[in-house]
């Protein structure tokens, strides 16, 4: 479930993991940042793993104009950098 204002904007979802494991730090917890365009969500992820960040997800279409990355930071917490594009 999730509460947002629109696409594209800050929001806050609470699901189970995606993966079916317990929910735990870094499963379960994400934060999402939003970018303005593709290229940027695939400039950020890529930075994101050349600083020592581990692929969760590389960049691309995920269906309903929602186009994403996902990565986990040095400490374990997974990260999603996103925009909205026509689709």
């Amino acid at each position: 479930m999730g509460w947002g204002i629109s696409p594209g904007k800050p929001m806050l979802s609470v699901t189970k993991p995606f993966d079916g494991q317990p929910a735990t730090v870094g499963n379960g917890t994400m934060v999402a940042l939003a970018a303005d365009n593709p290229e940027q969500v695939q400039a950020l992820h890529a930075k994101a793993l050349a600083l020592g960040g581990t692929n969760e997800g590389a960049p691309g279409p995920r269906g309903h104009g929602f186009y994403g990355a996902y990565f986990r930071d040095l400490d374990g917490n997974k990260l999603a950098v996103f925009c909205m594009i026509n689709s």
